[in-house]
């Protein structure tokens, strides 16, 4: 094609603005805003924590197409992600969170780590047999 017949402008903005059906994973991950940079989220890809229907990926340039459901362990968490849309750009929280349902269940009360006995502030460090008492109170009978 030489220079002199290229189109016009008007026709590059049509095609930016046409969203894709597929995406690479871990610029997915990046868009919806489940990890902070597309390096963590090819790490995470690499590292074995993301699965897509169920099957592990091995690698970040995995496509991702609307209808995938993405299972994402990201910290302490894992979290099921449906996706609804690609997206063209990384833009702000409320758009990344329309490319995403969130499947993820309500965390559990069960998992909560118990109470730690607390002391007021200003109280100083605890003394023997202070520290006798806290150790009666968490301690379990046996």
């Amino acid at each position: 094609m030489s220079v002199g017949s290229r189109k016009s402008g008007a026709d590059d903005g049509k095609r930016e603005a046409a969203e894709p059906s597929t995406l690479r994973l871990d610029k997915w991950l990046w868009f919806a805003r489940v990890i902070k940079s597309r390096t963590l989220a090819a790490g995470l890809v690499v590292d074995g924590r993301v699965r897509i229907n169920r099957d592990k990926v091995e690698k970040p340039s995995h496509p991702v197409r609307p209808g995938d459901v993405l299972t994402v362990g990201v910290g302490d968490r894992v979290r099921i992600l449906k996706v609804v849309a690609m997206g063209h750009r990384r833009g702000p929280a409320t758009e990344a969170r329309l490319l995403f349902e969130d499947l993820t269940p309500p965390p559990s009360s069960v998992s909560r780590p118990p109470e730690v006995p607390s002391r007021e502030p200003g109280s100083g460090r605890p003394t023997k047999r202070d520290r006798r008492l806290i150790d009666r109170l968490t301690l379990d009978d046996d």
